[in-house]
C-alpha cells in the first residue's frame, strides 16, 4: 500500500509517498481501506519535531473514514464492508475523568491515517452516519471529539447560556460552535481574521471582534454582559483579558495554549470570590465518542471543510495548516492505487 511516511522533522516537506508492506489485522482487529482523512494541528507539530516522543520514520494522521475490507480473528465476519469513522486514539482507559496510562493519539507512535489502509481494534471503528460524505465523516474525529469533551463534558454548557469561543476557524473551535449553537447556547467569538469572523456569524454566532485590537475582550464583555463560559486555546497575553469576560460562577475551560504562559499570573481573588472554574481538556474517550456521534445524527450536523487534497498533495495540505490558511478542516483523499 501507499502510505505518507514522515521522514525527518525539518517540516511538511519531509513526507514522502511511499509503498510499505500492507498491514494484516490482528486478533480483535480490522482493516479499513480508509477513503479520506483529515489534518489536525498535531500532524504539522509532529513534522517540526514539537510534539512530545517524536519519532521518525513514522505515519502521522489521527482522523480517518472508511470500508472494513479484511477482520481477524474473533471478529465477526458481519463488519467486512461496513462504512466505518476511526476513533483517534487507543486505549483511553476505565476512567472518563481522565485517561489511562496507554492512551495515546493515533498516528505516531501507532500507524496513523495517511495511508491507503490501516488497522484498528474493532471496539475503536463506529459506523459512519450515512447522510455525511466520506470527506465529512474524515473530518469529525480528533477536533470534534476535543470539542465534544470541552463543550459538554468540562464546561457543561446549556441552552440560552453565553459562550466566548477564542480563535474561531480552528478546527477544534468551529465545532465548539456548532456544538454551541446546536444546543441553543448564543455564542460569541475572538479571531485575528476578519474573514473568520465573519464566517462564524454566517453560521450563527452572534458576533466577534479581533483579538488584536485594543480592548476586544472589553468589547465583547460589553456586547455580551458576560459570558458564563469561555472556551480557549490561547491563553498567553491577553489570559486575564479573557478571564475578566466570565461571569460569576463562570467556567474557563482550555485545550491548548498556543499565546504561550500569562505573564501577569493568576489573580487568584477573582477567581475565587468569583467562584470561577478553570479546567483544562484534551481529547475525549470512546464513550464521549459515540454519544458525539449520535449527537451528530439526531441534528444532522455536517462539519465545516476548508479544501480537499490528493494524498499525493499531503506537502501542499500541510503547507496550507502552517500559515493558519484555513477556516474548518483541511481534507485528504486517501485512494492513490484505483
Amino acid at each position: 500500500m501507499k502510505a505518507a511516511i514522515l521522514k525527518d522533522i525539518n517540516g511538511p516537506n519531509c513526507l514522502e509517498i511511499k509503498d510499505i508492506k500492507m498491514p494484516e489485522p490482528s486478533s480483535g482487529e480490522v482493516r479499513v481501506k480508509i477513503v479520506a482523512s483529515a489534518l489536525n494541528r498535531r500532524d504539522y507539530w509532529i513534522t517540526r519535531g514539537g510534539y512530545p516522543g517524536t519519532k521518525t520514520p513514522c505515519i502521522t494522521g489521527s482522523d480517518g473514514a472508511g470500508v472494513i475490507d479484511k477482520v481477524g480473528e474473533g471478529v465477526s465476519p458481519d463488519m467486512l464492508k461496513k462504512e466505518v469513522v476511526l476513533y483517534p486514539a487507543r486505549e483511553w482507559g476505565e476512567s472518563e475523568i481522565y485517561y489511562g496510562p496507554n492512551f495515546r493519539v493515533l498516528g505516531m507512535p501507532d500507524q496513523g491515517t495517511f495511508a491507503e489502509y490501516i488497522c484498528s481494534p474493532a471496539k475503536d471503528v463506529y459506523a459512519k452516519p450515512e447522510y455525511l460524505s466520506w470527506e465529512e465523516a474524515a473530518a469529525i474525529p480528533l477536533a470534534g471529539l476535543t470539542a465534544w469533551r470541552a463543550v459538554f463534558t468540562q464546561a457543561e454548557v446549556h441552552k440560552n447560556q453565553k459562550v466566548l469561543v477564542t480563535g474561531a476557524g480552528g478546527g477544534v473551535s468551529t465545532f465548539i460552535v456548532l456544538w454551541c449553537l446546536h444546543i441553543g447556547a448564543k455564542v460569541y467569538v475572538s479571531s485575528s481574521s476578519k474573514q473568520k469572523i465573519n464566517d462564524a456569524i454566517k453560521l450563527g454566532v452572534t458576533a466577534g471582534e479581533n483579538y488584536n485590537f485594543k480592548s476586544c475582550y472589553k468589547k465583547l464583555f460589553d456586547q455580551s454582559g458576560g459570558f458564563d463560559v469561555v472556551i480557549d486555546s490561547a491563553a498567553g497575553d491577553l489570559f486575564n483579558e479573557v478571564l475578566d469576560t466570565l461571569l460569576p460562577g463562570g467556567r474557563y475551560v482550555f485545550f491548548g495554549s498556543t499565546a504561550g504562559r500569562p505573564p501577569e499570573g493568576l489573580p487568584m481573588g477573582k477567581v475565587f470570590f468569583n467562584h470561577i472554574r478553570i479546567q483544562g481538556t484534551t481529547m475525549g474517550s470512546n464513550a464521549e465518542f459515540s454519544d458525539m456521534l449520535d449527537f451528530l445524527t439526531k441534528h444532522k450536523i455536517k462539519p465545516i471543510i476548508d479544501s480537499v487534497y490528493p494524498l499525493s498533495d499531503i506537502i501542499k495540505a500541510h503547507c496550507q495548516m502552517e500559515v493558519f490558511g484555513h477556516t474548518g478542516k483541511i481534507v485528504l483523499l486517501n485512494n492513490l492505487t484505483d
